[in-house]
């Protein structure tokens, strides 16, 4: 299976989120599935990226140009450069099977809620799983919940973004 693994490129945040990131890749890794990331050199990026590599999983790394001036990704098998966020996420979309957002920022939510809208609207049927690491996610739930109850959602939320607190119930969502 390839998984596209939605991130933070930030290397300052909690250890936790590292180790429950390399827990995960090395699932994949194990698992013989493919990842599909932004391939940054960063933070959880980075992290996820070597933690498959050091299972022997396959990683594909999506590329923009302008962080390819910066850096070459280490733990890249398979480069895919793209010229903007906007191809990025087309390709990431295209190349996996299922996508999982671990803790991120600003790009991590541009990135869940494109797969979810577009979802929504039937150019796909791939769904986000938001793998809730100590709980990150939960404000998130809470506005998804609030959009809902407001009738801000056609049909149910959970209908295109599932939610895992662990690594057991996140490889049951994706099916192993």
């Amino acid at each position: 299976m390839k998984i596209a693994v939605f991130c933070s490129a930030n290397a300052q945040i909690d250890s936790d989120f590292f180790s429950l990131t390399t827990e995960l890749g090395h699932w994949m890794g194990k698992q013989g599935h493919t990842l599909v990331y932004g391939g940054a050199d960063r933070g959880l990026m980075r992290c996820i990226g070597q933690s498959v590599h050091e299972a022997g999983g396959m990683t594909i790394g999506v590329v923009p140009q302008i962080l390819l001036k910066e850096q070459r990704p280490d733990y890249v098998d398979i480069e895919i450069p793209c010229d903007n966020l906007s191809d990025r996420k087309d390709i990431m979309l295209a190349q996996s099977d299922v996508c999982v957002a671990l803790p991120g920022g600003i790009g991590t939510l541009d990135e869940i809620f494109t797969v979810a809208g577009s979802h929504t609207i039937g150019y796909h049927n791939k769904r986000v799983v938001l793998y809730d690491m100590n709980n990150f996610w939960q404000p998130l739930v809470r506005v998804l919940d609030d959009l809902q109850a407001r009738g801000f959602v056609r049909g149910q939320w959970t209908d295109f973004i599932q939610v895992a607190h662990n690594l057991d119930e996140l490889v049951k969502l994706i099916g192993d």
